[in-house]
């Protein structure tokens, strides 16, 4: 089995991927991750899943290279990550009462073949009714800053929602993991 490399700093991402049991490296790629004009949520995260995991090639041949990069759209509008507790309580009260879908983009470079496995995972998440004493005291309990949407659905984040939808919940979190599967697979990689 080729080695294999995760395109990313992402505690949450090598969380997920330590879940398959399967030895692997991380590296960050230095990429800028601006959206083009025009440019559709789908087509941004898969563009930047494949740029991650391109960009980090050229430094390790003979590799299966992952990258992955998400978004959370909510009316065609793209919610990045916060940054601030003040912009988190805006995306959670934008989000209030309603539905957001999380897009995931996700690539498997074979950097022995030039082989690249590229595909979007959806997966919406429908929020209760949230009042604003309610989000302040998520925000500052679980300080989400640096998540897309403004929320950690692995942690305290789950009570915030009244329903989930989609094929994979890994995907919430950042590393669609079924469909990374599936990409392994038909790289001939043995999954423990």
């Amino acid at each position: 089995m080729l080695p294999l490399l995760l395109a990313s700093s992402s505690a949450y991402r090598r969380e997920l991927l330590q879940r398959l049991r399967l030895p692997f490296t991380c590296a960050s790629p230095d990429l800028d991750e601006r959206r083009h004009a025009h440019e559709p949520p789908r087509a941004l995260v898969q563009r930047l899943a494949e740029a991650k995991a391109r960009a980090l090639a050229g430094r390790h041949p003979d590799h299966l290279i992952i990258g992955s990069d998400q978004v959370a759209v909510l009316d065609d509008q793209v919610l990045g990550k916060p940054h601030s507790a003040e912009r988190a309580c805006e995306q959670l009260q934008a989000a209030s009462g309603r539905s957001v879908t999380f897009l995931t983009g996700l690539a498997l470079l074979n950097t022995a073949t030039g082989h690249c496995q590229v595909d979007c995972i959806p997966y919406t998440v429908t929020f209760r009714t949230l009042d604003q004493a309610r989000i302040a005291r998520y925000v500052e309990a679980e300080q989400p800053l640096d998540c897309a949407g403004s929320f950690k659905a692995e942690g305290l984040g789950i009570s915030l929602f009244q329903r989930c939808e989609g094929e994979d919940p890994t995907s919430l979190i950042g590393l669609p993991l079924i469909r990374l599967v599936d990409m392994l697979l038909a790289e001939q990689v043995r999954i423990p």
